[in-house]
């Protein structure tokens, strides 16, 4: 099994190049700016990001933050979770799932969502088996490649 640690800032390009493929070429995210390693290297916080690094390479990487603005959400972390495609199949996102729940318990968030492309049916499948649970759909909120594209919000309580 990799080994999971803390993201460092010198992690960042790494980062970008398992991240921005995604971006590119996928709907996995709807987001279509891509990720720079400076910007990737100013976000990275060691308490909330998490990398998986095999064969010293970074081969996957987490990072959990506040759900959504104000004091009353400071409880309700979200999160992204991105592995290379060789270590996706290999148990290696439950390990890295496990490790940002804890980076996200140590951080005080009480519960986790995950807003995931209704076209992500692995994704959508693999947090079921985390323990995740659907708890809203939410239809074309997201627009890319001139598609409108449905959000599954998931949820965990910690």
């Amino acid at each position: 099994m990799p080994l999971i640690r803390p993201a460092r800032p010198e992690d960042a390009a790494p980062i970008a190049a398992i991240w921005n493929p995604v971006i590119r070429e996928t709907t996995i995210t709807f987001t279509t700016d891509e990720k720079s390693e400076a910007g990737l290297a100013a976000a990275i916080n060691p308490e909330a990001w998490r990398v998986v690094e095999e064969d010293r390479k970074v081969a996957g990487f987490g990072c959990v933050f506040q759900f959504r603005n104000g004091p009353g959400y400071r409880h309700a972390g979200e999160f992204t979770l991105i592995l290379a495609p060789a270590q996706r199949g290999r148990g290696t996102g439950a390990a890295l799932m496990a490790a940002l729940e804890g980076a996200a318990r140590d951080c005080g968030h009480h519960a986790l969502v995950a807003g995931v492309s209704a076209e992500n049916g692995a994704g959508l499948r693999f947090f079921g088996r985390q323990g995740y649970r659907e708890v809203g759909r939410l239809p074309e909120v997201g627009r890319k490649f001139d598609r409108w594209l449905d959000l599954v919000l998931l949820q965990k309580l910690l």
